[in-house]
């Protein structure tokens, strides 16, 4: 959540793998981008276009 707080712009998730120090895998960056689309059903992301996500505005 830290790399949302920091982020001026809507992320994808190989940038938060990158911001996590994971390898840069496809497999990686699946089960990083499933964990993102699981969070934004649960209302604390909010998926801006296909792909980007960032923290919802209050």
């Amino acid at each position: 959540m830290a790399v949302f707080a920091a982020a001026e712009a809507p992320l994808r998730a190989r940038v938060v793998c990158e911001a996590m120090d994971a390898e840069i895998a496809p497999s990686n960056i699946n089960n990083v981008r499933l964990k993102l689309k699981r969070l934004a059903g649960r209302g604390i992301l909010t998926e801006t276009e296909q792909g980007l996500f960032t923290l919802p505005r209050p």
